[in-house]
């Protein structure tokens, strides 16, 4: 089931709330609504605020204020900033949004504030004819520009304040989605500026040569155009100066800001807060690690928690969800509707760094949510690898406004340590698509063009300081900001440390690294002097030993690319595997795959017995090993402790995978001998490689034969399969073992031939077996490829409850010969087509395959599948029966709780339900029945075809440079090897079915509906 937390169409950074109220949908007769009706009784226009106004009608938590620096008509809707090193402000302005793009209204305007009062009063037209820009970062007296498919550095040469060097450096960033476009350029710690590829990426070529910006000698390194480089996925970073360009890891939406430390946050319209855990890179050298993806949540009250807004509901919202629920127009029926919503337009997350604020919120993470008219804060907790975000404010946002126009899109740390918050101000922020136009013609989508805001977050008994003018800094002044208390004045000093390349700064940043009392200064004094290429390895070394764990990280990160040609730095590094800090140890892993193999394999095996209950230092560990894992697999199964700890042993699972992945006949040789001397207590660990190197080897179609070819070890492994799965069949068998104890013995049973183990699956599939041990055997049942598979799951099918069927179902469409075999029943009519989604049975007439598609053109030729919104109009009856809250608990457990999770009960993977009781009995039913109506793209249905001809399908859940995951009803995953992927696509329909109407009667809908809109 799937009541999605619908996010209707946008426009980039400007993700509209989901706020449809259909708690006012009895305001209007829906019977009388049509495309003719005039709505424009219904549709008032909402007035703007003037800037005092406006700032009248915000609302902080105590100890805050709001100040105006900026407003029209001296900015207008400002999407993106940033000081240069004079404190003048460099805005993006989108003025084009949301119908005029290609008239290139947008422009970037400078702004200064020439009296140090603290509010802008000069502006400056700096670039103008831009069409959607989104970014903007200063280098070298100019800026960087982001203009979709465009990026470019823009300068003024002649001093009358405009641009008159426009040079394309980067193009093909990505224009297919406007909910997706590049962004969020920001100053890294290791000086190179990074950005967000947002959901749609691009194919990036690099068009400019830094010769041709900064002239003949300005730039070494290769100065060749390069490219295209994908960003599917990813998000990049490049060097101002040399222009070298990468991909990073990423691919939220809009947002990304970094931490003192440089860890890395973005988020998403609907995921508000997330961290980014490694690199791509790291992953990608080794090919058969699967991992989770790069980007986790990390909120604790989860990715769309709630908010509390305070202002009101745009009037054409709620005309637009009342027509939607009703059919009379297309689209997605959004829910909320109350003053207190959750996230589904959260945008521009950035981390604080000021000194302005108490030092206690130093680090906290500000998201803001256009959509709901609010500014929204979290304490982040850094203490393990993947942080924990917490909110701070109880019932109430840091700011909120009553104003429906406060659109607050980005923030920036400012150089007088405050936070500033630009404001769009816009009366309308969704995307013209979105809007059917019996009410778009009431709206005016250009209403606020010559309007924006641009304030200041201050703490009460706040006194604003001018903003120093850097450029007049000497370099040992430079040096020195390194340590200052604000972010700006940090990122901005090392900014100018790596354009000026003074040679003096060498000798004043190696000081720094030995000297300085800050943490952060000695940090950031060791990454200036490693981009100036003038490190030295006693200063590394020195950092290596830092008394400061962030240092010592650092040191690593920067070692593991100086390693090679310095000695003393490599042996510093291997010792550090020893490290007494969790997240020096991180880095330490990653940086031994840098290593030559012989001496990663002590520090790696190290690692792994501190650290491999950690499933993050499993990944680094493993990302190290993309050679020799065999042997070090070998020495970890030589500490019975080690294979003694439940926690450790995915770690030795996964290097046993790798082993039969790389296909090299000798690692089972150095492998087999340590799982034959496991003591008898210990027989669950080797059980549990031997099956998943077994498993992994008929991935690749082959037999142990295949990959061990000594006639002893190959005797000696066929003895160990036989006895493990004889040990199994015991086990399986045995109604005195609990069924937990019995379904793990499962899968060992795919180790024979299916001819053998026929009759233990068809027991094991009967009605009278635990459901734990029934899943486990149709899991089990897909590690073959044999055609009698088919059949056995057909006899078992009549006596299969739901969630067996989802799971069956999965493998009988999941090979050619098995869907063959079930049109063949269908046809026999010993299986109705009615206990199949209808998508599914519409997926085998469409089928790549011809004979699968032409013998279901013909089979399923009667089979009429119902016009979705013939089932709701069917349905529309339930809406008058009295419907009984608690019987509805029970249909839920029985039907939504695969994909949903309410009260304790069910599964997560699909939207909160959280504001569910505000969406309307109506709304329920239409989301219920007709789940593809308008599909939104997190809950997409994917379907992927596996090197062996294997056909699966669920939510591309995770994605990383080695392996994806597909994950389907009951949590149920299935997490592949990009190196067994023959094919990936998307079915454009959503993970929930169509069809419900099948097993829920009118009668049992409407109690359905009275338990979803009685949970609280």
């Amino acid at each position: 089931m799937n009541l999605r937390a619908k996010v209707p169409g946008l426009c980039g950074l400007f993700l509209a709330a989901v706020c449809g109220a259909c708690l006012m949908l009895q305001a209007a007769d829906p019977v009388a609504d049509s495309v003719d009706k005039d709505y424009s009784a219904e549709l008032p226009r909402i007035e703007p605020l003037e800037p005092e106004q406006a700032l009248a009608s915000m609302r902080t938590v105590p100890g805050f204020r709001v100040e105006l620096v900026a407003a029209e008509p001296l900015v207008s809707d400002p999407v993106a900033a940033a000081f240069d090193e004079d404190g003048r402000l460099y805005v993006v302005e989108m003025r084009g949004y949301s119908e005029n793009r290609d008239e290139g209204l947008s422009r970037v305007h400078r702004l200064e504030d020439t009296d140090g009062d603290g509010r802008f009063d000069r502006g400056t037209v700096f670039l103008d004819g831009l069409l959607w820009p989104t970014a903007v970062a200063c280098y070298a007296g100019g800026v960087f520009v982001a203009d979709a498919p465009r990026l470019d550095y823009c300068k003024d040469t002649d001093g009358d304040g405009r641009a008159d060097l426009r040079r394309t450096v980067y193009e093909g960033f990505s224009t297919s989605n406007v909910q997706g476009l590049v962004n969020s350029l920001q100053w890294g710690l290791d000086n190179r500026i990074y950005g967000s590829a947002s959901s749609t990426g691009g194919e990036i070529t690099t068009v400019a040569t830094p010769q041709e910006l900064w002239g003949g000698d300005a730039a070494s390194g290769d100065a060749s155009p390069a490219g295209p480089v994908s960003l599917r996925g990813r998000d990049f970073a490049f060097d101002p100066r040399t222009l070298a360009f990468e991909t990073t890891s990423g691919g939220a939406q809009h947002g990304l800001s970094f931490d003192d430390w440089g860890v890395r946050y973005v988020c998403s319209n609907s995921d508000h807060l997330q961290q980014i855990m490694y690199e791509e890179a790291d992953l990608a050298r080794n090919p058969f690690l699967v991992a989770p993806g790069a980007r986790q949540s990390i909120a604790a009250d989860g990715p769309q928690a709630e908010v509390f807004r305070i202002s009101p509901v745009e009037p054409w919202r709620l005309v637009r969800t009342r027509l939607r629920v009703s059919g009379v127009v297309p689209g997605i029926v959004e829910g909320g509707g109350r003053a207190a919503g959750y996230f589904t337009s959260a945008t521009g997350t950035t981390i604080y760094r000021g000194d302005a604020w108490d030092e206690k919120l130093r680090g906290v993470a500000i998201i803001g949510d256009v959509g709901s008219n609010i500014v929204h804060r979290k304490r982040i907790d850094r203490r393990g690898i993947q942080h924990v975000a917490e909110r701070i404010d109880q019932g109430v946002e840091l700011l909120a406004s009553t104003d429906v126009w406060f659109r607050p899109c980005q923030f920036i740390n400012a150089p007088d340590g405050t936070l500033h918050i630009l404001d769009v101000y816009r009366e309308v922020i969704e995307h013209p698509a979105s809007l059917p136009p019996v009410i778009k013609k009431h709206l005016d989508l250009t209403n606020g063009r010559d309007r924006g805001r641009i304030y200041r977050l201050v703490p009460e008994g706040y006194r604003h300081r001018p903003a120093p003018k850097l450029s007049q800094a000497t370099t040992a002044e430079l040096v020195g900001l390194l340590e200052h208390a604000n972010g700006w004045h940090v990122d901005t000093a090392a900014r100018l440390i790596y354009e000026r390349r003074d040679p003096e700064a060498q000798r004043l940043l190696a000081d720094r690294v030995q000297r300085s009392p800050s943490a952060i200064g000695r940090m950031r004094a060791l990454y200036a002097l490693n981009s100036l290429a003038a490190l030295e390895p006693a200063t590394l070394l020195r950092a290596m030993a830092d008394a400061d764990p962030g240092v010592r990280r650092h040191a690593v990160r920067i070692a593991r690319h100086r390693a090679g040609a310095w000695g003393d730095v490599r042996a510093r590094l291997v010792a550090m595997a020893g490290d007494d800090d969790l997240h020096v140890r991180y880095e330490v892993a990653f940086a031994l795959g840098d290593l030559p193999t012989a001496e990663r394999i002590a520090p790696l095996v190290e690692l792994a017995r501190r650290d491999a209950a950690d499933r993050w230092m499993r990944v680094a560990i493993q990302s190290s090993l993309a050679e020799s894992g065999e042997q070090v697999l070998a020495q970890l199964l030589a500490d019975g402790p080690f294979c003694g700890d439940v926690a450790r042993r995915p770690l030795l699972v996964a290097l046993a995978e790798q082993a039969a992945g790389r296909g090299a006949k000798a690692d089972m040789a150095v492998v087999l001998p340590a799982l034959e001397h496991l003591p008898p207590e210990l027989a669950a660990t080797r059980f549990a490689c031997v099956l998943a190197y077994r498993n992994a080897l008929a991935r690749r179609g082959q037999a142990l034969a295949d990959a061990i070819p000594e006639p002893r070890l190959l005797a000696s492994a066929q003895a160990l399969v036989e006895r493990l799965v004889d040990e199994a069949r015991s086990l399986v068998d045995d109604q005195r073992q609990s069924p937990a104890t019995r379904a793990e013995a499962v899968p060992a049973l795919a180790l024979r031939p299916f001819v053998e183990t026929r009759e233990v699956f068809a027991r094991l599939l009967a009605s009278q077996q635990p459901q734990v041990v029934q899943v486990a055997a149709v899991k089990a049942l897909a590690r073959y490829d044999d055609a009698a598979v088919a059949e056995v799951l057909l006899e078992a099918w009549p006596g299969l409850g739901p969630r067996l069927r989802v799971e069956a179902a999965e493998l009988l469409f999941g090979r050619k010969p098995w869907s063959l075999a079930l049109l063949a029943a269908i046809e026999a009519q010993s299986v109705r087509p009615g206990d199949f989604e209808p998508a599914r049975l519409r997926q085998l007439k469409e089928h790549s395959d011809s004979e699968i598609r032409s013998r279901a053109e013909a089979v399923l030729a009667d089979v009429q599948l119902a016009r979705r919104q013939e089932v709701v109009d069917a349905y529309r009856e339930c809406l008058e029966l009295k419907g009984d809250a608690a019987r509805g608990r029970e249909v839920f457990k029985k039907i939504c709780a695969a994909c949903h999770k309410a009260e304790g009960a069910g599964h997560e993977l699909g939207p909160s339900l959280a504001t569910v009781q505000n969406r309307g009995a109506e709304a329920i039913l239409l989301n219920v029945l007709d789940p593809n109506r308008e599909v939104n793209p997190q809950f997409v249905n994917y379907t992927l075809v596996t090197s062996d001809g294997r056909a699966m399908t669920g939510m591309l859940t995770t994605e990383s440079a080695t392996s994806v995951t597909l994950t389907r009803a009951e949590a149920a995953s299935d997490t592949i090897l990009r190196t067994e992927i023959e094919e990936l696509r998307s079915t454009g329909l959503s993970l929930m079915p169509e069809g419900l109407e099948q097993q829920i009667d009118r009668q049992a809908m409407a109690d359905l509906i009275a338990y979803l809109l009685s949970l609280r």
